[in-house]
């Protein structure tokens, strides 16, 4: 079932995700070569605390998986396509990571992505964080009432496969609201039977659009850890993501700083 919010849910949900972004801005500030994962995470921790939200992916439970997610961001680099582990890890310089940052706020949540170059990188991971981030803003201009879920996912789909790039199929986007993961499941991609159940775009929906982009093959896996999805090849991997509201007049990005 899809819940519509109303103008005062969206308007907490717009709270939460202005603090998600500024997370995600103070990222932006602190990923250089040396520092860890686990700084990245607890300094994300303390920003949110000091806003009065809660880390939404801290202690996160998920069906099949032993323990509760340990950090306060997904932080995954190069290979890694989502949730990886903060730790003790060092960025060095040439790679990527791509932090994912949600956050709750009087019962609402907010949640977003970005990928960042550590130091000077080389130019394929450079044009892969280009065309993720284009993939995104395609899904989000093509988003307005009247029109289909698959609409978003074609957008994607197009711009990353036509730039030589690949889809990540088992993970995908997702309605959002007063639970960090609602209906519907938003996919990056278009095939054959995955949207027998594809919906029509209506004002009130809340969605996390989220496109994940491997520069080689679309194949994952998870890692032993249990959390950490992997691309198979070995090669890197982007992510970014909002949350928008789709609106009477087309639709609003509810995770700007």
């Amino acid at each position: 079932k899809i819940i519509y919010k109303s103008r005062r849910e969206i308007e907490k949900m717009r709270r939460a995700g202005r603090i998600v972004g500024q997370i995600l801005e103070l990222m932006r500030e602190l990923v250089r070569e040396g520092v860890t994962t686990g700084e990245l995470s607890e300094a994300a921790g303390v920003k949110g605390a000091e806003m009065g939200a809660a880390m939404a992916f801290y202690n996160y439970r998920v069906d099949g998986i032993s323990y509760p997610f340990p950090g306060n961001i997904c932080a995954s680099v190069d290979e890694e396509v989502v949730h990886g582990i903060p730790g003790g890890r060092k960025l060095k310089n040439g790679e990527i990571i791509s932090i994912d940052v949600g956050t709750e706020l009087e019962g609402y949540f907010g949640d977003a992505a970005i990928t960042l170059p550590v130091g000077e990188t080389s130019e394929e991971k450079k044009r892969l964080i280009e065309v993720t981030r284009e993939a995104l803003d395609a899904a989000i201009n093509a988003v307005k009432p009247g029109g289909r879920l698959s609409d978003i996912s074609r957008a994607v789909q197009d711009h990353v496969e036509s730039n030589g790039f690949s889809v990540v199929r088992e993970y995908v986007g997702h309605g959002i609201g007063q639970r960090l993961h609602e209906h519907p499941q938003v996919p990056n991609f278009v095939m054959p039977g995955i949207f027998s159940l594809d919906v029509a775009l209506k004002p009130g929906m809340t969605l996390a659009i989220e496109p994940m982009v491997n520069a080689g093959t679309h194949e994952v896996k998870r890692l032993s850890n249990e959390w950490t999805v992997v691309t198979r090849d070995g090669r890197p991997s982007a992510h970014f993501e909002h949350t928008i509201a789709v609106t009477e007049d087309g639709v609003e990005i509810l995770t700007l700083p």
